[in-house]
């Protein structure tokens, strides 16, 4: 036989882990302790995903009005000229009926 036979070295290998899993003992709270770690993490995130949307509508809303004070008051070049400026219906022109 080879050295490095892979059946010998596979079996020699699971020998080995199997060895090593068998020391291996689990605290008896381990899952509730692993599971408690989780939901605290998991807490945590929804609340820092919350804080920061947050802040981002609240600063989105901020520059909006911001940027809505620093635009001139006057009318701009789209509504210049207008004929009906001051009337409920400006700039829709008048439509006639016709009956026969």
């Amino acid at each position: 036989m080879n050295h490095t036979d892979p059946d010998r070295t596979e079996r020699e290998l699971t020998e080995a882990l199997a060895a090593l899993a068998g020391g291996v003992r689990a605290a008896p709270d381990a899952y509730r302790t692993a599971r408690g770690e989780w939901l605290r993490r998991e807490r945590r995130r929804r609340l820092v995903l919350a804080v920061l949307i947050t802040v981002v509508f609240a600063l989105a809303t901020l520059i909006g009005l911001w940027v809505l004070n620093e635009a001139p008051s006057h009318s701009g070049v789209i509504f210049s000229g207008l004929p009906n400026a001051g009337l409920p219906n400006a700039g829709i022109p008048d439509v006639q009926v016709r009956t026969r």
